[in-house]
């Protein structure tokens, strides 16, 4: 297995009226912070919220492309990131217990965090395809190309996992400074990951080896 230090190349945070950042997706533009009773869009570049949707947002975020998907409490919201509009609900596969969530290949992945899983989950029924097994709890999930990554986070320690798609073995793990917490995770398609700070209410961007696969 790969192991290295994570680079922390940049800092944002923490937010006016957000105590908490839970969820994070990027949408090629903006950076969406799921932060309790609202969603925020962070323009990397300047550092500043461009937009905030009032709809509940307690944890993981993913973007599809065309629409926003939102866990909160026992159910994902899909939404309308232009107006906020609430298009269609489905049940989250955790039952209140979620974590992160990423969009890839027509499927949404939802970490379940004490649980330790990692849910292929169909996004017009909520039913779930399949599940990962980890040995860590699971935080944030995101896709690098076609490499399944998530954050872990116990006590004071946390890291970032690139996983086996299939079987959930561990490939490569990138560690967090001792006390730095990773809730939400997402990848921007050009060098670096995005990470929700949990009740820190920060975002830490941190560098990752460039992947030349093809995106998901």
């Amino acid at each position: 297995m790969k192991q290295s230090q994570a680079r922390i190349i940049r800092e944002y945070g923490p937010f006016p009226g957000a105590s908490t950042v839970g969820g994070v997706d990027y949408d090629g533009r903006y950076v969406w912070l799921a932060t309790g009773d609202k969603l925020q869009a962070l323009d990397p570049a300047s550092g500043e919220i461009q937009k905030t949707l009032d709809v509940a947002a307690d944890a993981g975020t993913a973007f599809d492309g065309t629409h926003l998907y939102q866990i909160a409490e026992k159910r994902i919201q899909k939404i309308d990131p232009n107006t906020g509009e609430i298009i269609a609900t489905v049940p989250a596969p955790g039952d209140g217990e979620d974590s992160g969530m990423a969009w890839a290949e027509g499927s949404l992945w939802v970490g379940q965090y004490r649980k330790r899983k990692i849910h292929q989950v169909d996004p017009q029924t909520g039913a779930v395809l399949r599940t990962l097994e980890s040995d860590r709890f699971v935080t944030g999930v995101t896709w690098i190309n076609d490499e399944l990554w998530h954050g872990t986070w116990e006590g004071d320690d946390a890291d970032l996992r690139h996983i086996d798609s299939r079987t959930g073995d561990v490939l490569e793990r990138i560690d967090l400074p001792e006390g730095v917490h990773v809730s939400g995770l997402t990848y921007d398609g050009n060098g670096s990951f995005y990470c929700g700070g949990g009740p820190s209410g920060r975002v830490r961007q941190v560098s990752v080896s460039p992947r030349k696969r093809a995106e998901k």
